[in-house]
């Protein structure tokens, strides 16, 4: 049984960083390319940040150059370093194992003004 836990989320000032993590258990992360995708209030799913098995990144424009998503296969873990933090940017993040079913739970990021 695959599973994704999100940690990290919380509330923060405008301005300031947050570091989220995505633990998968049931699968070896190595093999698959991971996203983070992100849900704000009120609004349609996103797709925020995605990291091939070889690392390559890629973003949704809003995010580049402050947002960075890295692996650590060693223990199966993707992150989302996130930097200057806007309103823009509150949502629930999600983790995802790209182009599958398996989706974490979320976590809250409240960003505020």
């Amino acid at each position: 049984q695959v599973q994704l836990v999100e940690s990290g989320g919380g509330l923060v000032q405008a301005g300031e960083s947050l570091r989220l993590s995505c633990v998968a258990s049931g699968l070896l992360m190595t093999q698959y390319p991971m996203a983070w995708y992100r849900q704000p209030p009120g609004k349609e799913r996103e797709w925020v940040a995605s990291i091939t098995s070889i690392g390559t990144t890629n973003y949704v424009d809003s995010v580049k150059g402050r947002f960075t998503i890295s692996r650590d296969n060693a223990w199966n873990t993707v992150y989302l370093e996130m930097n200057r933090l806007q309103p823009e940017d509150t949502a629930v993040y999600l983790c995802h194992v790209f182009h599958s079913d398996y989706w974490g739970q979320g976590t809250q990021v409240t960003v505020s003004s």
